[in-house]
């Protein structure tokens, strides 16, 4: 019966955190502790499982909207994601107490927020550090990481009478992060009817519509969603840029740039004046962009630029899939940028929470940081 209690909770706990609402991510402190007192390390993996799947329970249907599928492709690359997050808590779980379980999670933290493992890295608890510590920076990050280990030991019942009062004291005034005076992004709602599908000419006029009221009502720095320019050729930058040559703003769009061996989803800026590539995305989604097994697919920047200069300032750009992951977020934050940019294409969601889920990540990195962000998506 407890072994029950144990996964069931932490279901419980991965449905909450990760429901897309930024301030219940501190619910994900309580899976250390269900984590830490398994009886064995296969209820362990189990917990560890019933975690992950409730934490990314959109994915099934996800997956069989982006291959118009039915829900057994969905269902099997669900139970495939989540392996390696059980691979490395089950080996990591040990029945002995105190330090030795603070240090095994520590770790289990660690390697799920770096590459290798951090590439499926989802659902990282480190993640509630932005509502519990805002503002704090890299101390809050610590903050949090011994926070965790001490959810693993006995006094975790102090702990989380702590971490409660540090929550109601932290949401009751908090402040959503929010762009800096004169960017905006724009959301867009365009429908594909498959995964290969990119905005056509038609969609570039009805974008630049929206670009053309944004400055008009004031707007200088405007992001766009990802993929909002489709794929980049010349034809598509003579577009955009004639169409912004009277206006006084500068334009960062997602845009697909076709190779010999691929290619690369990334960022661009777009004035009166030119473009420029701003950003290459580090992280694809695994199998159904980035197929290292294969060629035709996304390039993978794992540990490329983190950071680009958009209409002169530094900012720490996360497209899409990014934003669900630690790595990207923590290797942009060590160069200091003014502004975290979060782009996405969420078209294949559906009624899922995934998009609200990657928002809320966004929100809460940037909460942790103080520093001001811009969410542009297409839904």
């Amino acid at each position: 019966m407890i072994s029950i209690g144990l996964v069931a909770g932490s279901a419980t706990v991965g449905a909450i955190a990760w429901n897309g609402a930024v301030l219940a991510l501190p619910a994900a402190v309580l899976f250390p502790t269900l984590w830490a007192f398994a009886p064995n390390r296969l209820v362990a993996g189990l917990v560890a499982l019933a975690y992950f799947l409730a934490a990314s329970r959109g994915l099934p249907v996800g997956v069989s909207i982006f291959y118009a599928s039915d829900m057994r492709l969905g269902l099997a690359l669900w139970l495939a994601a989540s392996f390696l997050f059980v691979l490395v808590h089950s080996m990591l779980w040990t029945s002995k107490s105190g330090w030795h379980r603070s240090l095994r999670y520590a770790l289990a933290w660690i390697l799920m927020s770096v590459p290798p493992f951090g590439i499926i890295g989802w659902a990282n608890p480190i993640a509630a550090a932005g509502v519990l510590f805002p503002g704090l920076g890299w101390f809050g990050l610590i903050a949090m990481a011994h926070t965790l280990s001490a959810m693993t030991t006995r006094a975790w019942p102090i702990v989380a009478l702590v971490i409660g009062a540090i929550f109601a004291w932290s949401s009751s005034d908090w402040i959503e992060p929010r762009p800096p005076e004169g960017w905006i992004g724009i959301d867009t709602h365009f429908n594909y009817a498959s995964p290969g599908q990119h905005a056509d000419y038609a969609q570039n006029l009805a974008t630049l519509a929206l670009v053309q009221d944004a400055a008009k009502a004031g707007a200088k720095n405007i992001v766009l969603p990802e993929s909002a320019f489709g794929i980049w050729t010349p034809t598509t930058e003579h577009l955009w840029v004639r169409a912004l040559q009277d206006l006084d703003v500068t334009v960062n769009g997602g845009a697909i740039l076709i190779s010999a061996e691929g290619y690369d989803n990334v960022m661009m800026e777009v004035s009166g004046k030119g473009a420029q590539i701003l950003y290459r995305e580090r992280i694809p989604v695994p199998v159904s962009m980035w197929q290292p097994w294969a060629s035709g697919g996304a390039t993978a920047h794992i540990f490329g630029k983190p950071t680009g200069r958009f209409a002169g300032t530094l900012i720490a750009p996360l497209i899409c899939y990014e934003q669900l992951l630690v790595w990207p977020v923590l290797q942009s934050m060590i160069y200091k940028p003014s502004v975290i940019v979060a782009t996405g294409n969420g078209w294949w969601t559906g009624d899922t929470n995934i998009v609200a889920i990657q928002k809320a990540s966004a929100r809460a990195w940037a909460s942790l940081f103080g520093v001001p962000l811009v969410i542009a998506f297409n839904t």
